[in-house]
């Protein structure tokens, strides 16, 4: 290992002596792991290869219109309140968080629908309407949810898992709370409703998961929402981004946009710094990557310094599915569209199947709409309706040319949309561009164009997973989708709170 006097950078400047931590990408988890590195005595560089901070939060402005290009559900706003109060100061004096019930619609494809609700007994008449019989059996999975949330979010989900010790010490909880069985399989044992198996199953999709082989660990999002409701940020995500570079900047960190980072530069096993596109190498004394981690591995470090995650091994991998978005703007408003919509397509299992396992584009679909506007028209221009609508499509290893069916898969949205929840949409678009799984390769850097990084599968897993302290090279560290627990708000955040276990303080690294 290498001594401080050893280690060939120049971290500390006379205008600031801190010990440096450079942070590759500025999605949540990167935000979030500067955040944490500025309060615990760190100078932070924050790399952002885009022309503005947010990775799979960045927004999208248009024609008077403002998108959030990702996540629009926040379920654990404590995560974001224990960022601000490092700092000594509130979210609230940043960010407006409006709680949004109903949390979301789902509309099944034979017209029925059910509203998922934050009152328990409002939710168990949702449940009796659709199915009498299954109202205590929806009771027991709840209670079943909140013993899973308990453990595997609570005790483990900002816990690192270093070692394979650390997995088979967990391994008689997990059983013991069904983690070997799958979400479906789960909610099939307390559920008989093919519908509420549905309703209460799809969560795994919000960060990248096939329901019938996510580890039923990821049942702890359906307590995890009772307990903390589901908020939407005013002004839109992008309002949590803002003011979390607001909170680097105030530590005295520095965010820099269009800045590419080619390598991470390594010495005796240690990494100490990164070399950006056109040759320009900042030292460090750690660096944080919140990029995709198997781009990490396969792309920024070079073969020779890798043993568990070698290109054969990346290769191997389950990928998660990836997404095809529409963002699109209305003449007029819809006011009877909710803030969420699920709008379910005729098959469920057999959809999934063919996004995971076929890799196959099919003709049917199942959506996520989102409205903003219903809750913050100023996302709009007056008398009009932002939106964007999410469909779950396979990632590039399946046989689709993007550049050409981009528009045809649009229209099939669009004729969808208009034959079930907005009539007449085919002649009120005022604004519309498109996000596909090329995307998520070319400009978020995303192997395969997954959208969430490695499958979140059991044994994807915790220590299966890319450690949060790299396995590879001392003093790289991993946060974000692609590392523990996993992908989704509170999955990133989480990964930058295991980082306050293993990267070590700033004083480890003064200089004489």
């Amino acid at each position: 290992m290498l001594t401080a006097a050893e280690r060939p950078r120049t971290s500390s400047t006379a205008a600031d002596p801190r010990p440096h931590a450079v942070v590759i990408g500025s999605g949540f988890g990167g935000l979030a792991a500067a955040v944490r590195l500025g309060a615990r005595g760190y100078r932070v560089t924050v790399l952002e290869r885009l022309d503005a901070p947010g990775g799979r939060a960045y927004v999208h402005r248009q024609d008077g219109f403002t998108f959030d290009a990702g996540p629009t559900i926040i379920t654990a706003p404590f995560l974001f309140e224990d960022l601000w109060a490092l700092c000594g100061r509130k979210l609230s004096d940043d960010v407006t968080l409006t709680s949004i019930d109903p949390f979301y619609k789902l509309v099944f494809d034979d017209g029925e629908s059910i509203s998922c609700c934050a009152d328990a007994d409002a939710m168990s008449a949702e449940i009796a309407r659709i199915s009498p019989g299954d109202v205590a059996g929806y009771r027991r999975f709840m209670a079943h949810s909140e013993a899973i949330y308990r453990v595997g979010f609570e005790q483990l989900g900002h816990v690192p898992f270093g070692s394979i010790g650390d997995m088979l010490r967990i391994a008689p909880d997990l059983v013991k709370l069904g983690g070997h069985r799958s979400v479906y399989g789960l909610v099939s044992k307390y559920i008989k409703d093919p519908r509420l198996r549905i309703a209460l199953s799809f969560h795994p999709l919000f960060v990248g998961g096939n329901p019938f082989n996510t580890t039923a660990v990821y049942c702890l999002i359906s307590y995890l929402e009772r307990r903390w409701g589901v908020h939407f940020a005013m002004g839109g995500t992008g309002a949590l981004v803002s003011g979390l570079v607001g909170l680097i900047e105030g530590q005295g960190g520095r965010l820099r946009c269009n800045a590419e980072v080619t390598e991470i530069t390594v010495a005796s096993g240690e990494a100490t710094g990164v070399r950006l596109q056109g040759g320009e190498v900042l030292p460090a004394d750690i660096v944080v990557s919140n990029a995709d981690a198997a781009f990490t591995y396969g792309k920024l470090l070079p073969a020779a310094t890798r043993r568990r995650w070698t290109d054969g091994r990346l290769k191997s991998a389950r990928y998660s599915m990836s997404l095809f978005v529409w963002y699109f703007g209305t003449t007029g408003t819809y006011p009877g569209v909710e803030h969420h919509t699920i709008l379910l397509g005729p098959r469920y299992r057999g959809l999934i199947e063919d996004i995971f396992k076929r890799k196959v584009l099919a003709q049917d679909m199942s959506l996520y709409l989102h409205r903003p506007t219903a809750t913050d028209p100023s996302l709009a221009p007056a008398g009009c309706d932002a939106f964007y609508v999410l469909s779950p499509v396979p990632h590039l290893d399946a046989d689709v040319d993007w550049r050409t069916m981009a528009e045809p898969y649009r229209q099939a949205i669009e004729r969808r949309l208009s034959e079930t929840l907005m009539p007449g949409l085919q002649g009120r678009i005022a604004t519309s561009m498109v996000t596909t799984p090329q995307d998520f390769q070319d400009r978020l850097l995303s192997i395969k164009g997954a959208a969430f990084g490695l499958e979140p599968m059991l044994t994807q897993s915790a220590w299966f997973r890319p450690h949060n302290a790299s396995e590879e090279i001392r003093h790289l560290y991993l946060v974000g989708a692609g590392t523990h627990p996993g992908a989704g708000v509170p999955g990133v955040l989480s990964s930058a709170r295991v980082l306050d276990t293993v990267v070590p303080d700033a004083s480890v690294f003064a200089r004489a």
